[in-house]
């Protein structure tokens, strides 16, 4: 288990490469300006304060503050392993800052934005020059991935195990359409996003339950 989900970890962060690297050729611009104009034509207005809001669980407060919570409750426990995997968040997050900050990818122009939410929330008000990789969707696909992997290796087949991982799946969706609807980010930036998340999800995920597999045969032999 800890060996597919380290090579998956770098399978998606070589996929992050690589993609990267079309981005920085700009291989993408049609089809980034084309998909955003097409949702924003499609779906009506009324959703905007809806993916506004729905927005704010993909901030960097929000997921960077539940991961350091579930760090320290890691501690608590002394699950030192499961302590690292949950910070990963961190360096995912600095990741996701260098390449808005090397990488030139201007975000979309100020007539595709559509964000209602007002917040004083020190994230929506810190802007880079450009846009790509998304933030909220590095963060909650690292999240996401997190739990999947949880769900696929250490639990049996069931309904619930298959709602659970639709429900998760569908969070990942949800959150990438508001990036591109909202005009927050191109189509370009969420898929870039989404593969350092889960690149860097998958790594934590292999020290998180490692550690989970530690703790279960620890309390069987104590029995």
């Amino acid at each position: 288990m800890k060996k597919k989900l380290f090579l998956l970890s770098i399978v998606f962060l070589g996929l992050f490469t690589l993609y990267s690297y079309t981005v920085a050729k700009e291989r993408w611009q049609q089809h980034d300006f084309d998909t955003t104009v097409k949702l924003q034509d499609r779906i009506p207005r009324k959703f905007d304060y809806i993916f506004s809001y729905f927005s704010l669980f993909g901030s960097a407060e929000v997921t960077v503050g539940f991961c350091l919570i579930l760090a320290l409750l890691a501690l608590i426990r002394g699950r030192f392993l499961q302590i690292i995997g949950w910070i990963m968040i961190v360096p995912a997050t600095a990741a996701e800052v260098f390449g808005k900050l090397v990488l030139f990818h201007p975000g979309p122009p100020v007539f595709l934005h559509r964000s209602l939410l007002p917040t004083t929330l020190p994230s929506f008000y810190i802007h880079t020059d450009f846009s790509y990789p998304s933030g909220h969707m590095t963060r909650t696909v690292f999240i996401i991935t997190v739990f999947l992997a949880m769900i696929l290796f250490t639990s049996k087949k069931s309904l619930l195990k298959s709602l659970a991982l639709f429900g998760l799946l569908g969070l990942i969706f949800l959150m990438g359409l508001t990036r591109v609807y909202l005009g927050e980010h191109w189509t370009s930036d969420v898929v870039g996003g989404g593969l350092l998340g889960a690149g860097v999800g998958f790594f934590a995920a292999g020290l998180i339950l490692r550690t989970q597999k530690n703790n279960i045969a620890q309390d069987a032999r104590g029995r």
